[in-house]
């Protein structure tokens, strides 16, 4: 008997960002000040309300076993916000709550897709999306998305790309790494095209939705029914409460045979989603939002800020971002220069040579489907956003 590993492990590429981030935390350990634009989590505090709803969760018992798919309580909390924020009808027996978001999509790939089926993702995309797509046997076909068009998906491009094999298409608005957000016209174009392919699923990654600075969240969901009878809406608490760590995501399917398929999986993965986080979440979407409006008004001068300075640094460009917590920066021009003797050719080399110099932490995009860009998330204080983007400056002036 063989012992050799499975092909589904063998597969899974490591990140590209795991060398820059174990630089990063070397040299904090050893006391060096690092400015990190690589951190994809808000650095604000869970709300307080929240914490004491998990306190309360505590202080009564509430440390069992829930079903698998997550409490009634929480699930119609989850029912009325989706009713409430994106014109969308469930009943709590279509809500599937799971250990965070990415959770919820692997639950949602693994019923969807069979060995060979091929799942479109619009490229630059989160780097998990392909990953994800390959552990569950299908394949992952990229369509790009061009700076010229603000990083949204040509209905053209999109056409091209769908075929009989095609099973499903992620769409992620607001994007990361891109920040960019589909307008009505721009996911009514997509409607469109998929109009004509009505066997491809919709799984709409939505987890950024409540940080928009320009225009407003449109779930492809609520277009029409049928795009509602063929879209699988994935979101959690991570980004909007500031509950990166407290691992609440949900899936919310068209029908009940989906979303019993998906808890039954979930049931011999990992049970139950985290019991006081349940209560947390559910604590948190009965809020009233302030909390959400304020650091979303922190999040947008940040935004204007990084923006401002960026567009001042010769030899980068960006696309201002309209969405989520991050600036795409295409370093490109800076390819074939050299920095101390030492030639740029890559986003991750400029990125490993900025860290090792300046002590900045970035995260390059080649895992994300774009390899002219770095990323740099603005979920860091003003401060380190001005010191950080001075050093950034330097660097790049440095190079010849």
């Amino acid at each position: 008997m063989g012992k050799g590993f499975s092909k589904r492990s063998l597969t899974v590429s490591p990140s590209l960002t795991l060398a820059i981030t174990a630089k990063s935390n070397e040299l904090i350990s050893q006391g060096v000040d690092v400015v990190s634009f690589g951190v994809g989590e808000p650095d604000f505090n869970t709300p307080q309300y929240i914490i004491d709803g998990a306190k309360y969760a505590l202080d009564h018992g509430m440390t069992k076993y829930t079903a698998s798919g997550g409490t009634p309580a929480l699930k119609k909390a989850i029912c009325e916000k989706l009713s409430r924020d994106n014109g969308l009808n469930y009943k709590p027996n279509q809500i599937v709550v799971s250990n965070g978001a990415k959770h919820s999509l692997f639950n949602t790939l693994q019923v969807l897709v069979e060995e060979g089926d091929e799942v479109i993702i619009l490229s630059p995309y989160w780097l998990t999306y392909p990953e994800l797509v390959k552990i569950c046997g299908g394949k992952a076909v990229t369509v790009e998305c061009l700076p010229e068009d603000g990083f949204i998906v040509r209905p053209e491009k999109l056409r091209a790309a769908l075929n009989q094999n095609t099973k499903a298409i992620i769409l992620n608005s607001p994007n990361n790494p891109t920040g960019a957000v589909y307008d009505k016209n721009d996911i009514s174009a997509v409607a469109e095209v998929l109009k004509d392919f009505p066997d491809v699923w919709v799984i709409a990654d939505e987890i950024y939705e409540k940080l928009i600075y320009e225009g407003e969240h449109i779930s492809i969901a609520s277009l029409s029914q049928q795009m509602y009878d063929r879209t699988i809406v994935i979101n959690g608490m991570s980004k909007a409460y500031a509950m990166t760590g407290w691992r609440i995501g949900y899936a919310a399917a068209p029908t009940v045979q989906i979303a019993k398929l998906m808890d039954g999986l979930q049931s011999h993965e990992t049970s139950n989603a985290n019991t006081i986080a349940q209560y947390a979440a559910q604590t948190a979407l009965n809020g009233n939002g302030d909390s959400i409006d304020a650091m979303k008004e922190e999040f947008s001068k940040r935004r204007d800020m990084m923006v401002d300075i960026l567009a001042k640094i010769e030899n980068v460009s960006i696309v201002k971002p309209k969405g989520a917590f991050y600036v795409m920066v295409d370093v490109s021009a800076l390819f074939n220069k050299t920095f101390r003797g030492t030639k740029i050719e890559t986003a991750n080399n400029f990125a490993k040579l900025l860290i090792e110099s300046y002590y900045v932490a970035v995260i390059p995009c080649e895992g994300f489907g774009a390899e002219k860009f770095i990323r740099l998330s603005y979920a860091t204080s003003r401060e380190k956003i001005t010191e950080g983007l001075k050093r950034i400056n330097d660097f790049v002036k440095e190079i010849k």
